[in-house]
């Protein structure tokens, strides 16, 4: 099952000219970086301190494997796109939204 599946991602990375252990290393490879610009961002959110720079690691985190895709992939279907676009803006929505739970539990927790 595993070769089946490493062959199939292989041909489609050749139909796209992708390399999907390239885009599975970044992609994998970006997640720690990314779940640490969280905490640096809730740290700094917490203590009042500036949250531009951490938001846009972690942006840059959570989208890197597409940016990849974007710049090496050849006639990727359009429908593609609209996925990776909504699960980028669900992904958008869903951190927002744990940030915001834990700014907000801290907040409870100190009486602030």
């Amino acid at each position: 099952m595993i070769e089946a599946i490493s062959t199939w991602a292989n041909e489609l990375g050749a139909q796209y000219g992708v390399n999907p252990w390239i885009f599975a290393s970044i992609y994998v490879g970006a997640i720690p970086l990314f779940l640490a610009s969280i905490a640096w961002l809730v740290r700094n959110a917490r203590a009042g301190k500036p949250t531009l720079l951490p938001v846009m690691c972690a942006g840059a985190c959570f989208v890197s494997a597409y940016v990849y895709l974007a710049i090496v992939g050849k006639d990727i279907p359009l429908w593609v796109w609209f996925f990776l676009g909504a699960l980028i803006l669900y992904g958008i929505w869903s951190t927002v939204r744990d940030v915001r739970r834990k700014i907000a539990a801290q907040d409870l927790s100190t009486g602030e």
